[in-house]
Formats: structure tokens, C-alpha cells, sequence
């Protein structure tokens, strides 16, 4: 991880109680826990993949 890395904001918009398990364990991995919990994570191909699998569940800020 550089300093200057690119970072997008994720903030989980619905709750996540009747999504498949797999989608469940996507937002745990993103590192959410909670309804309008906010992170940021590094922007890489592979947390791209992550928010376009639960998408429906995020609001995503650049």
C-alpha cells in the first residue's frame, strides 16, 4: 500500500439481514459491519469487483 494510492469512499446503504451468504461475507470483506458504516478502501481491480457484486447494497463515492 502506497501513501498516494487511489481510495473510494463505500457506505452500506441496506442492510444486509436477507442477502445470500456470499454477499453477506463480500460487505464483511469490504470491511462494513453496519447499516451507514463508511470506509475507504484502496481502489484496485479487485474491490471494484467487490462493490459491483453488492452494488445494490453500497453508495460509492470516488
Amino acid at each position: 500500500m502506497t501513501a498516494n494510492a487511489k481510495k473510494i469512499k463505500v457506505t452500506l446503504v441496506k442492510g444486509i439481514a436477507r442477502t445470500k451468504a456470499d454477499h453477506r461475507a463480500t460487505v464483511r470483506g469490504l470491511g462494513l459491519k453496519w447499516t451507514n458504516h463508511t470506509v475507504e478502501v484502496i481502489d484496485t481491480p479487485s474491490t471494484r469487483g467487490m462493490i459491483t457484486k453488492v452494488g445494490y447494497l453500497l453508495k460509492v463515492a470516488e
